[in-house]
């Protein structure tokens, strides 16, 4: 069994906050075929579906953001499930709008809720963690995390969401690399296979001659008039230093 918890805060008020894209990558899952209505348990929403012949348990944390681990952990304990059995998936100020990047451990990167679940359920979890952009001063951040996403961003926020629950499976099975392709096509971006790798410069060959060879050649050398190699080509060509 899995439990893919997304983090945000509970109420209307924060219902499109940056902050709560983990809430709407979950709700984007529930969506789909196969999974029960919310209901309420371990302090949160729950909803029990299958993914890939997988169990698996969407959580939305009741708790707010700062508390997001007491849910998640009482409904890990409940399950006998440890931190190999959970998802997390969260907003992300470090990475610009519309990216998204996975992998399991990791700092909680002064994210409250990454931070509790770290302190409740273990560190070893994978955590899907979902760009938002940072607004460029650290002045800005608690307005920007909070702040509705504007209507400019429904131009990648939806294809993202939908995107992620449309290949849901792929999450589950950790066909990390694979999910990634996907939501990077969703939002225009490309492919990580498919992007252009750096061109390797072609090494120049030498083209000179060395000082002897061009003596015995015959063309005309560019000669040292001084020091020990002016001295050997003298005595070995009997010519003058130019």
């Amino acid at each position: 069994m899995l439990i893919i918890a997304g983090l945000g805060n509970p109420g209307s008020q924060y219902a499109g906050n940056r902050h709560n894209i983990g809430f709407m990558a979950v709700d984007a899952i529930q969506r789909r075929p196969g999974f029960s209505p919310w209901s309420k348990k371990f302090k949160a929403l729950i909803s029990e579906g299958e993914l890939a012949g997988e169990k698996v348990l969407l959580i939305k944390p009741q708790t707010f953001m700062n508390l997001s681990g007491e849910a998640v952990g009482e409904a890990m304990r409940f399950y006998k499930l440890g931190p190999e059995n959970l998802i997390a998936i969260y907003d992300e100020l470090d990475l610009p709008a519309a990216r998204a990047r996975i992998k399991t451990g990791g700092g909680h990167g002064g994210h409250n809720g990454v931070k509790s679940l770290d302190a409740h359920c273990g560190r070893e979890y994978r955590r899907l963690r979902l760009g938002i952009g940072h607004p460029g001063s650290k002045e800005l951040v608690h307005n920007h995390v909070l702040g509705d996403f504007a209507k400019v961003d429904q131009t990648w926020l939806s294809p993202l969401l939908d995107a992620l629950a449309d290949n849901a499976e792929m999450l589950v099975k950790a066909e990390d690399s694979q999910l990634m392709n996907k939501l990077a096509l969703a939002v225009g971006g490309k492919p990580d296979e498919e992007k252009p790798k750096p061109e390797k410069k072609p090494v120049a060959k030498p083209t000179g001659q060395s000082h002897i060879h061009q003596a015995r050649s015959g063309g005309k050398p560019n000669l040292p008039t001084s020091g020990p190699m002016a001295e050997m080509l003298k005595k070995m060509f009997g010519g003058k230093g130019e």
